[in-house]
C-alpha cells in the first residue's frame, strides 16, 4: 500500500443555473466548458488527487482503502468524508433555501447527517446581499401560504456582505446568496436541500424548479438570525474564524510581519483540509512536499501528523473540533 503524503486535490467542478466564469479568472480553476459555472467542490469524495503516486485517485476511492489512516478514528469511512469544502461563484440569486440537523436527516430521508455551513465570503460585488432568515414574527403558516402564492420575498431578512465576513448558517437556518458573490463553504457533507422559494426561475431544462415546502417548513429556524461578522481588518497570525460542533475553520496569515513558516499538527486523529484564498505556500510532511497555490486546495490525511506551511499566503484550515 503506498504511504499516504499530503494529498493536492484537483476538484470536482458543477455547472449551475446560476454561476458564472469567476471560479475561473479569481480562483484559477480551469473550466472546461463555457457553461456558467457555480461550485468547485474542493475536498469531497469526488474530488481526485493531482499530483504524488496516488494522483488520479478519488478521494471516495482512496477512503475505501486507507479508512481511518484517512479520515480519522472518530469516522465511520463507510459513510464518507463528513466535511465538504467549496467555492460557489453567485451570478445571480441562489434559491431560499434550508436543510435539516442529523435527528431530522435521520427521521425525513434516512441519511447519516444533516447540514450545517458556514460562509467565508471571498469577493463581494458592491451592494451584494443575502437571504440570511425570515422576518421577525412570521410563523409556519405564514410562511407556507407565502411560499405557495410566491410571495416569499416580503418575508425575507437580507443583509450586506463585504469580502471577509463570516456567516454560519446552523442547520435549520433560512438561505440564499445573492449576485456578486464568491464564498469559501465549509459544511457537513449532505445533500439534503429543501428547496423554499427559486425567484420564479426556470432550470437549466426550461422547467421550475421542484419546491419542498412541508419538510423546509418543518425544519426552519423562525426564532433567530445569524450575524454577518466581519474580519477583513484582523490581520494577526491566527484568525478564529468558524466554530461549530461539525467544523472549525480558522485563517493563517503568513506575511513577513507574521512570520512565513508555521507548524501544524493532525495529532493522528482528524484530517485538515487547507485552501489558499491568497498567496502560495509550500507543504511539507516528511520527505515529501508541495506548492499550495492560489485558489488550490490540500487534504493532510489524519495519519500525517505534524507538517508545515511555508510562504507568503492567506490559508483556510477546516477540520473536525
Amino acid at each position: 500500500m503506498i504511504p499516504l503524503y499530503p494529498l493536492l486535490l484537483r476538484p470536482a467542478l458543477h455547472v449551475k443555473v446560476w454561476g458564472g466564469r469567476r471560479l475561473q479568472t479569481l480562483l484559477n480553476k480551469d473550466l472546461p466548458t463555457d457553461e456558467p459555472y457555480g461550485e468547485s467542490w474542493e475536498m469531497h469524495d469526488t474530488a481526485t488527487v493531482a499530483t504524488g503516486a496516488l494522483s488520479g485517485r478519488s478521494l471516495g476511492d482512496l477512503l475505501k482503502e486507507y479508512g481511518h489512516a484517512l479520515v480519522g478514528a472518530d469516522n465511520d469511512p463507510a459513510e464518507g468524508f463528513p466535511l465538504l469544502a467549496k467555492f460557489l461563484d453567485a451570478n445571480d440569486w441562489l434559491s431560499v433555501q434550508v436543510h435539516p440537523n442529523d435527528e431530522q436527516a435521520r427521521e425525513l430521508e434516512g441519511e447519516p447527517r444533516g447540514k450545517t455551513e458556514a460562509w467565508y465570503f471571498f469577493a463581494t460585488d458592491p451592494g451584494a446581499r443575502i437571504v440570511k432568515g425570515m422576518l421577525t414574527g412570521t410563523t409556519r403558516e405564514g410562511m407556507a401560504q407565502a411560499i405557495r402564492e410566491n410571495t416569499l420575498e416580503a418575508l425575507l431578512a437580507y443583509g450586506a456582505v463585504n469580502p471577509g465576513d463570516v456567516l454560519v448558517n446552523l442547520a435549520g437556518g433560512i438561505h440564499a446568496l445573492g449576485p456578486g458573490i464568491i464564498i469559501y463553504e465549509i459544511q457537513q457533507s449532505s445533500d439534503i436541500t429543501y428547496r423554499l422559494y427559486d425567484w420564479g426561475r426556470m432550470d437549466l431544462n426550461g422547467k421550475p424548479r421542484t419546491l419542498h415546502i412541508e419538510k423546509g417548513v418543518a425544519v426552519s429556524n423562525l426564532d433567530s438570525l445569524p450575524p454577518i461578522v466581519p474580519t477583513a481588518d484582523n490581520q494577526l497570525p491566527l484568525v478564529d474564524l468558524v466554530r461549530t460542533p461539525f467544523f472549525n475553520t480558522l485563517l493563517h496569515q503568513l506575511t513577513p510581519r507574521n512570520g512565513m513558516r508555521i507548524s501544524l499538527d493532525t495529532a493522528g486523529r482528524h484530517f485538515h483540509i487547507l485552501t489558499s484564498i491568497g498567496g502560495s505556500a509550500v507543504l511539507r510532511a516528511g520527505d515529501y512536499s508541495v506548492t499550495l497555490g492560489m485558489g488550490q486546495t490540500a487534504l493532510i490525511p489524519a495519519c500525517i501528523g505534524v507538517y508545515t506551511l511555508e510562504g507568503e499566503a492567506r490559508i483556510l484550515r477546516s477540520f473536525q473540533p
